[in-house]
């Protein structure tokens, strides 16, 4: 493919610095416009809509991805532009970088007031991600990483845990795959769902958890962001088979995915595909 844009730099890691602290000064003010709409414990102030497939969208969801727009696209000009709230614009395949954003990850927690959502935000240079900032509102979390500058937790370095068997380590996800991965390869602790997925994601990077998993149908936006983070904090974000997801594609869609210690991610990967697989046989 043809990219018809240029780094901002010839060598990307010299504005690396600079733009991650502006993202993450961005990703802040974006989440006190959410929380001006974000009711604990009830639900949003905010007007709720729902798409096509039935999911929440909010007229917050809206607000942030309106600022994050304009003021990230005022940073790069050049970058190509990717988010769950805008319609989609194939010119992003024609860029080298591209913004990859989920204004409110999360939106069905944030609609009832709950806790784990968060705002997502990543950039991916020929499919690969190379900065990214979750910043979870609520519980005042940043998670920051930029490619070959580490990852940290309000400014803090983390690093995912060591853990690299299945067995007793705990593990984040939807219920019925962690259901069926307990039965196939347990035991180990189920932590408690994060509703969030760069938010599960993110805590895998600050060991938080050991490991986690999300069925098939995450878009680009749901993981972009975590998995920068991941990598820099010497974890590993996988597909079943093994495969690193690539980004800004056509398809926007992934397969399964488990993240953890490389070890780990790989093992959870195998028995993901062999849960999947009795699964379909026994329904």
């Amino acid at each position: 493919m043809h990219l018809v844009n240029t780094p901002i730099s010839p060598d990307f890691t010299e504005t690396l610095p600079g733009l991650l602290t502006s993202v993450r000064e961005l990703a802040l003010e974006a989440g006190d416009i959410a929380l001006s709409f974000f009711r604990s414990g009830h639900q949003t102030s905010a007007a709720i809509h729902y798409k096509d497939g039935g999911s929440p969208v909010t007229d917050a969801d809206f607000a942030v991805d309106r600022f994050l727009k304009e003021k990230l696209r005022a940073l790069a000009p050049s970058f190509g532009w990717l988010s769950e709230e805008t319609e989609d614009d194939p010119t992003r395949l024609k860029s080298r970088h591209v913004w990859i954003v989920d204004p409110i990850d999360g939106t069905r927690s944030f609609a009832k007031g709950d806790q784990d959502w968060t705002i997502a935000i990543g950039v991916v240079d020929q499919g690969r991600p190379v900065l990214g900032v979750v910043h979870a509102p609520v519980t005042r979390e940043t998670f920051d990483a930029g490619s070959g500058l580490g990852a940290r937790l309000n400014s803090v370095v983390i690093k995912v845990t060591q853990t690299a068997e299945i067995r007793n380590a705990r593990i984040g996800g939807p219920r019925r795959m962690i259901d069926l991965l307990h039965e196939s390869h347990g035991p180990f602790e189920r932590a408690p769902r994060i509703h969030s997925l760069a938010y599960r994601m993110a805590r895998v990077a600050d060991g938080g958890i050991d490991g986690g998993i999300a069925n098939a149908g995450a878009h680009d936006w749901d993981i972009a962001a975590a998995h920068a983070i991941l990598n820099e904090a010497g974890g590993e974000l996988l597909s079943v088979g093994g495969i690193v997801p690539s980004y800004n594609k056509p398809s926007t869609i992934h397969g399964m995915i488990a993240a953890g210690h490389k070890p780990l991610a790989h093992k959870l990967t195998v028995a993901l595909s062999v849960s999947s697989e009795t699964a379909a046989k026994v329904f």
